[in-house]
């Protein structure tokens, strides 16, 4: 039977029309600057969020580490929450090459850093502190929904003290789908709406979006030409990219609002999973379902068991699962009745 592959957003696999897309694409060399597929790329993406410019990545932890040594110098520093991918998934790129030095903060329940505990966080202009230049935030965190008016606070905050305002929105677009449901409005211009608040936005098509590679880094013109030297020593340099590029274009076109069904397919995955002993399962808000395991569960356990089954996911004392453009509804039955059968 088909394996059921629930690890990331990030295995999908191209569609035929994506493929089509990819191999139809006009070609030239990006890092000359005359690749036409990446040029409308990043044109396009730039005017959907409203910035003056962005910048094609092969990578999210690339996109992210440009925008860090773009607003910060060395002997500078971000504030950011001590869960989100730009200070614990992204190998401590800041630190290491940038010389940036993060300052984490403690999360929230919702995934959310305490406006208070920002403002605590920046340092005086004194000789003894790496000085305060950043403030990131990650939306989606951990599959939650950063709300617009704790976004709107968190930025005037930011601008009150001086500091640039980054979004690390990777999945940037997941949450737009969810805000166009609460508010109205397309998934597209909600996108626009959360981009306006920010500095910088970096946002990912390998993810939720089913592109096989790539990110995009939007903002000012001047940011942006800083961005591009930093590619580019940080090896993201790629010459005939336009394959690639159309593909995220392909996914920007057909794939945004689609989200609907990976969030309704988690939903439903959670309610399946409900009511089991020793399983306590946090309502997503997108498209990735946590499950929390009693001390008398082994989790190795369980994601091996299921393996075995044909059903993929990780975790240890906590599981992750996460829904996508390659799970169907039909998928997720099955899925909900190995794990009632493991549990």
């Amino acid at each position: 039977m088909k394996t059921i592959d629930l690890r990331s957003d990030t295995v999908t696999q191209p569609t035929a029309a994506m493929r089509a897309a990819m191999m139809e694409a006009p070609l030239g060399d990006d890092v000359f600057g005359d690749d036409p597929s990446v040029n409308a790329l990043q044109d396009h993406v730039a005017a959907l969020l409203g910035k003056q410019a962005a910048l094609f990545m092969p990578t999210g932890t690339q996109s992210n580490l440009c925008a860090l040594m773009s607003h910060c110098q060395r002997g500078e520093e971000y504030l950011v929450s001590q869960m989100a991918h730009t200070y614990r998934w992204e190998a401590g790129g800041a630190a290491v090459l940038g010389s940036i030095q993060p300052q984490p903060i403690a999360p929230q329940r919702d995934g959310s850093m305490a406006l208070a505990d920002i403002e605590a966080s920046i340092k005086p202009d004194d000789p003894h502190f790496a000085i305060t230049r950043l403030l990131c935030l990650e939306n989606t965190t951990g599959g939650q929904v950063l709300g617009m008016d704790y976004q709107r606070a968190a930025g005037e905050l930011a601008r009150r003290h001086g500091l640039a305002f980054h979004l690390d929105g990777a999945r940037l677009f997941n949450a737009a789908v969810v805000a166009s449901q609460r508010e109205g409005g397309s998934a597209c211009h909600q996108a626009r709406q959360i981009a306006d608040l920010y500095d910088s936005v970096s946002v990912c098509f390998s993810k939720g979006l089913g592109a096989p590679v790539g990110s995009a880094l939007v903002g000012s013109r001047e940011l942006i030409a800083r961005a591009r030297r930093v590619r580019k020593m940080a090896g993201g340099g790629m010459r005939q990219a336009g394959l690639l590029a159309a593909a995220a274009k392909h996914a920007l076109d057909h794939h945004v609002e689609r989200l609907a069904d990976d969030h309704a397919n988690a939903r439903h995955l959670a309610e399946g999973l409900a009511g089991l002993p020793g399983v306590t399962v946090v309502p997503p808000d997108t498209n990735i379902v946590f499950v929390d395991l009693a001390p008398d569960r082994d989790g190795k356990a369980a994601v091996q068991a299921a393996r075995e089954r044909g059903l993929l996911f990780t975790g240890l004392y906590r599981l992750r699962l996460v829904t996508h453009l390659d799970v169907s509804a039909d998928d997720i039955e099955r899925a909900i009745k190995i794990l009632r059968a493991i549990f």
